[in-house]
C-alpha cells in the first residue's frame, strides 16, 4: 500500500457493480451450501426470515432483492459449508490460536457440536447437551446471583430473549446487560430525557413524505445499506440531505441502485448530501449549535421586520419546555467559538441552517457518531433541540431516527433485557410465573469489564455475540478474564472470546435464524423487532449447519431448568415445543405493545408497537419536549492538548460489528488489509511522517495506563486535522473504560485521546 502516494478519500459510489464484487468475494470465500440464493430472495420478505445483520426496517412493498451487500454477506458467511468440528481441536490449542485473526477464526467454520473447555490440554472437547446443561447449571448454583451477568448480543429473537430475562430474574438478578450499552444506550437514556422515548420516533410513512435529511455520525453504504434506497427516492423527489461527519462516507456521497438496470448499466449515480461537512470528531454539539443560532437569528430578522416566523412559535409554546434558556446560550454563544471547536466556517453552518429553514418537514439521523461520545446525550439533545426548533417531531415526514446497528438489540430491550429494573413491569412477571424479582438494578456492560478486571464478576453467560473482543480495555480483559469461575457461550462460529476461557467453559452451537427451526410442536417462527419499532416474524427454511445444534430459545430454556428451581407455573419444556406460547407471555407482560401478538406477526411491513412522542405525546418528567443547554461545546471527556489527536474508531465495508468478512475497504481505497491510521496531511507533517510510514497509537488519556496499537500503516486521507481514524474492533484495546458517556455509560469509541508514535517495533 505504502506506493500509492495519491490515494484518494473513496473509492467511486455505493452500491453498483462494487457492491455485487464484494458479495460475489464472500460468496467465493465460504462456498455457501445449496440452496442460499433461495434463502436471500425469501429475506426480508413477509413470511421470510429477517437479516441478522443491521436492523434496518423491512418495507411492506418489497423489491425483488431485499437484501443490500452486508446484508448479503452475512447469510452466505454463515451459510458457509466449512465446518468447525471437534477435530478442529486435534491440531489446535485455545493459546495458539490466539495469533489469528478474527477473520481466520470465523473462516473455520460452523460449530457442530456442544465444547468442554479442557485446561490439561488447552483444547475444547466434544460433549453432549445434557453433560454440558447440568455441569453449568451446577455451576451457576455455587455462585451469589449478583455475581453473573447474562450478557445478550442482540441476534435472538424477542422469544428466546424474553426468557432469557426470566431465567436471569427467576437465578436472582437484573445483570442483563445489552450490546445496546455500548452503542445506542445514550439514545435510550438521553432522548427519553427530552422527548419521553427511548427509540425514533421515525416510520416508513415519514421516510416518503420528508422533503430534508440532516445527518450527524452514521454511515448508511457500510452499516444499513437499504436505506440508501429511501434516500435516492429522496433526492428524486427534490429532498435535501446535509450531513456533519468527520470521514466522507461514500454511501452519504453517491449511490448507484443495483436494483436499476439502466443504473448499472450507465453507471448512473445519484448525488446524496448536497452538503457534507467534515467537522472534528466530538464536536457536533458546536456544529448543530451553529444551525440553531442561524436559525434564531433568521427567526429574530423576520419577526423585526414583520415576516413570517421561522422558529415554530405555536408548537414551542404548546409542547415544549426549556425554549428561554436555550436561546439564551445559542445568543450567548459567540460564533467564532463554534467555529473554532468545530471547525467549519460560520458560512458553512449558514448554509446549512438554510436548508433546514427552506424544508417543510425534516429528519434528524444519527448514528454511534452521536451516541459512543463522553457527552453523548447531550450531543442527542442538541439534535432534538434543532428538530424542536421548526416543530419538526411529531407529524409527518419529520422525527428523530437513530439507525440501530443489530438486528433485534431495540427489541430484546422491549422484552425485559435490561439491567434497569424500571424498565421491566416486575408486577405482571409477578403474577404471571409466581415469583419476587429482583429490584435492585444490575449490572451495565462497563461496570461488567470493571468488574471483571477487579475480581468482583465471576461468570459470564453470552447469549450470542463476541462480548470479550467488542468491549473496551481489550488487553486488561484478555488478562483477566479466564479468571473467572465460568464463561458460557451460544454461537454459530468460532471468536476470539471463545481463546479466553473461565475455570469451566462452554460453547453451545446454535441455529442460525435462515436455518429451520423444528421443535415437538413442528416448524417455528421467532420474531424481531427493527428500527422502526416494527415487529417482524421470521421463519428459517435451510438445513441446519449440524443435528447437534439447538434454537437460542432451547438452550435458553435448557440452562434455566438446570439452574433455577421448579415453578409450576414455569414451562420450559412447553415453550420450547411451542414458541405462540412464549408470544402469549409476551402479549401477557407487554398488553400495549403486542396486542393481538400471534396473529399480528406476519404482517406485511411488521406491526408497530407505537410511539408516543410520534403523536406529541411527551412521556418525560415535565409532561413536554425538553430543550436541552449543554455546559460546553464538544462531547469529549478530556482537553485537546499539544500532540493529542482525537481516534475515530470505525468499521470497513467488509465487516460487521466484530465480524470480519475480508480485507476489501474499498470506499476508503484500503486493501488487504486492516492495520491502517487515517491522517491529514497536516497532521502528518507536523510528526515528520511520509505516507506509507509505520506507526503506533498510544493512549493518550492520562490515567498512567499504557495502552498501545502497533504496527499500522500511515495513509494519507481527507479527514479534519486534530481527528485520525483506524479500525474497530482493533482499536478497542485504546479506548479507556472511564470514557464513556455520562450519562448512559456508553463507551466513548468515537473520539478517542491518543498519541502517534513511530513503531520501532515493525522492521
Amino acid at each position: 500500500m505504502a506506493d500509492r502516494e495519491d490515494l484518494p478519500a473513496d473509492h467511486g459510489p455505493a452500491g453498483g457493480w462494487g457492491s455485487l464484487r464484494g458479495v460475489r468475494e464472500v460468496f467465493g470465500e465460504s462456498w455457501p451450501t445449496p440452496g442460499v440464493v433461495q434463502t436471500l430472495l425469501r429475506q426480508n420478505k413477509p413470511v421470510g426470515f429477517m437479516c441478522a445483520s443491521c436492523a434496518w426496517p423491512k418495507p411492506a412493498t418489497y423489491k425483488p432483492f431485499e437484501f443490500c451487500e452486508n446484508g448479503a454477506k452475512a447469510t452466505i458467511w454463515e451459510s458457509t459449508t466449512a465446518r468447525c468440528t471437534p477435530d478442529f481441536w486435534t491440531d489446535h490449542t485455545v493459546t495458539g490460536l490466539r495469533g489469528w485473526s478474527d477473520h481466520a477464526l470465523e473462516s473455520t467454520g460452523r460449530l457442530t457440536h456442544p465444547l468442554r473447555y479442557e485446561p490439561e490440554t488447552d483444547r475444547y472437547v466434544e460433549t453432549d447437551w445434557d453433560t454440558a446443561l447440568a455441569a453449568i447449571g451446577a455451576g451457576l448454583k455455587a455462585l451469589p446471583p449478583d455475581d453473573v451477568v447474562f450478557y445478550s448480543a442482540g441476534h435472538a429473537g424477542l422469544e428466546a430473549s424474553y426468557l432469557w430475562a426470566l431465567f436471569a430474574r427467576l437465578y436472582g438478578t437484573n445483570n442483563l446487560p445489552q450490546s445496546s450499552n455500548m452503542c445506542h444506550e445514550t439514545t435510550s437514556v438521553g432522548l427519553k430525557k427530552v422527548i419521553g422515548s427511548p427509540v425514533g420516533t421515525v416510520v416508513w410513512e415519514d421516510l416518503d413524505a420528508t422533503d430534508c435529511y440532516f445527518f450527524f455520525g452514521q454511515n448508511p453504504g457500510t452499516n444499513s445499506p437499504r436505506f440508501l434506497h429511501p434516500l435516492k427516492e429522496a433526492k428524486d423527489r427534490g429532498a435535501g440531505i446535509v450531513t456533519f461527519n468527520p470521514v466522507r462516507e461514500q454511501g452519504l456521497v453517491s449511490f448507484v441502485d443495483p436494483q436499476n438496470p439502466r443504473a448499472m448499466l450507465t453507471g448512473e449515480e445519484t448525488v446524496i448530501s448536497d452538503q457534507y461537512h467534515q467537522l472534528k470528531a466530538g464536536s457536533d454539539i458546536a456544529a448543530i449549535l451553529g444551525v440553531c443560532k442561524a436559525v434564531i437569528e433568521a427567526d429574530d430578522g423576520a419577526r423585526s421586520d414583520g415576516r413570517a416566523a421561522v422558529i415554530d412559535w405555536p408548537f414551542i409554546e404548546e409542547h415544549t419546555t426549556g425554549f428561554e434558556e436555550f436561546v439564551a446560550f445559542a445568543r450567548g454563544t459567540f460564533w467564532h467559538a463554534i467555529t473554532a471547536e468545530c471547525g467549519l466556517t460560520e458560512v458553512a453552518l449558514r448554509d446549512a441552517a438554510r436548508v433546514y429553514m427552506e424544508a417543510e418537514r425534516v429528519i434528524g439521523v444519527y448514528g454511534m457518531g452521536l451516541t459512543q461520545q463522553a457527552h453523548g446525550a447531550w450531543n442527542v439533545g442538541m439534535l432534538v433541540n434543532l428538530l424542536l426548533l421548526r416543530g419538526n417531531i411529531g407529524r409527518l415526514g419529520t422525527g428523530c431516527c437513530p439507525v440501530r446497528g443489530h438486528s433485534n438489540v431495540q427489541g430484546q430491550r422491549t422484552v425485559g433485557v435490561a439491567e434497569k429494573a424500571e424498565l421491566v413491569p416486575l408486577d405482571r412477571l409477578r403474577a404471571l410465573f409466581g415469583f419476587e424479582p429482583p429490584h435492585r438494578d444490575g449490572t451495565h456492560i462497563v461496570d461488567v469489564a470493571q468488574g471483571i478486571i477487579a475480581g468482583r464478576i465471576r461468570a459470564t453467560l453470552c447469549l450470542g455475540g463476541n462480548l470479550l473482543r467488542a468491549l473496551p480495555e481489550t488487553a486488561r480483559l484478555e488478562e483477566t478474564w479466564q479468571r473467572q469461575d465460568l464463561t458460557v457461550m451460544v454461537s454459530t462460529k468460532l471468536n476470539r472470546s471463545h481463546l479466553f476461557p473461565g475455570r469451566q467453559a462452554w460453547i453451545l452451537p446454535c441455529l442460525a435464524r435462515s436455518e429451520r427451526d423444528v421443535q415437538a410442536r413442528g416448524p417455528q417462527t421467532v420474531t424481531v423487532e427493527d428500527s422502526f419499532s416494527m415487529i417482524h416474524g421470521s421463519t428459517g427454511k435451510r438445513t441446519p449447519a449440524s443435528p447437534h445444534l439447538r434454537s437460542e430459545l432451547a438452550i435458553v430454556a435448557g440452562l434455566a431448568k438446570a439452574a433455577t428451581a421448579p415453578n409450576p407455573k414455569v414451562t420450559w419444556d412447553a415453550w420450547v415445543a411451542d414458541y405462540r406460547r412464549v408470544r402469549d407471555l409476551i402479549e401477557a407482560t407487554y398488553p400495549d405493545d403486542f396486542r393481538g401478538f400471534n396473529d399480528r406477526m406476519n404482517t406485511p411491513g411488521g406491526f408497530w408497537r407505537d410511539n408516543p412522542a410520534s403523536r406529541r405525546i411527551w412521556q418525560t418528567d415535565s409532561g413536554r419536549a425538553e430543550f436541552t443547554r449543554p455546559d460546553r461545546l464538544n462531547a469529549l471527556g478530556f482537553e485537546d492538548a499539544e500532540g493529542r489527536l482525537r481516534l475515530v474508531t470505525m468499521r470497513s465495508n467488509d465487516q460487521f460489528n466484530t465480524t470480519i468478512y475480508g480485507y476489501s475497504d474499498r470506499f476508503r481505497g484500503i486493501e488487504g488489509t486492516r492495520d491502517v491510521v487515517l491522517m491529514n496531511v497536516g497532521d502528518m507533517a507536523a510528526r515528520g511522517l511520509s505516507h506509507g510510514d509505520r506507526v503506533a497509537l498510544v493512549s493518550d488519556a492520562g490515567d498512567g495506563v499504557d495502552r498501545r496499537l502497533g504496527g499500522l500503516e500511515v495513509i494519507r486521507f481527507d479527514i479534519p486535522e486534530g481527528t485520525v481514524g483506524s479500525y474497530y474492533p482493533e482499536c478497542n484495546v485504546l479506548v479507556p473504560l472511564s470514557l464513556h458517556d455520562r450519562m448512559s455509560k456508553t463507551p466513548g469509541s468515537k473520539a478517542v485521546p491518543v498519541r502517534v508514535v513511530r513503531d520501532d517495533t515493525v522492521a
